[in-house]
């Protein structure tokens, strides 16, 4: 990777309404197309049941690898930019929505603030970020413990493989 792209960002990407594995695509795209971004690893595309609240549709994730020369806070204002775009309403905490992109690791920082916290808080509880995380990122150590240890003791119950070409999101 070049010089000017110098920090390692884990990114968690899902969504549940309208064509979510398109939007996810579009988001991606939209990262890598940017002279600030390169998506260097996707994983495969995973359909998984709702966490948190359950009475909506199944939704689509994946994990992305980016490399950035973009600091935590201009990345965080990027990806909520490219959800307002894809149309995210925030009506609902776990609810369902378009697309969702979180940041889950940027290089080995630990961040809290009030608008973004860095690991993402949850990320280790929810199977249906480890799994596809592991996909390319498993030696990634968090709280301690690499990604893939963490995995081996998430529920990823209902959790499927809805496209196991890592390319999906070129083709979408």
């Amino acid at each position: 990777m070049p010089e000017a792209l110098p920090h390692r960002v884990t990114l968690g990407l899902g969504g549940n309404l309208g064509d979510p594995a398109r939007a996810m695509a579009d988001a991606l795209q939209a990262l890598d197309a940017r002279p600030d971004c390169a998506v260097s690893a996707v994983s495969r595309l995973y359909r998984t049941p709702p966490w948190g609240k359950t009475d909506q549709a199944d939704f689509f994730n994946a994990c992305a690898e980016l490399r950035t020369g973009l600091a935590p806070a201009a990345l965080i204002s990027l990806c909520l930019d490219i959800e307002r775009h894809m149309k995210r309403v925030r009506d609902e905490r776990w609810g369902p929505r378009t697309l969702d992109i979180d940041i889950l690791t940027y290089d080995e920082l630990t961040l809290d603030s009030e608008r973004l916290v860095i690991p993402h808080p949850r990320m280790l509880e929810r199977g249906f970020v480890l799994m596809p995380l592991a996909d390319f990122a498993g030696e990634i150590v968090v709280a301690g413990r690499p990604v893939s240890e963490w995995l081996k003791a998430a529920d990823t119950t209902g959790i499927e493989i809805a496209d196991g070409d890592p390319e999906w999101w070129r083709r979408a």
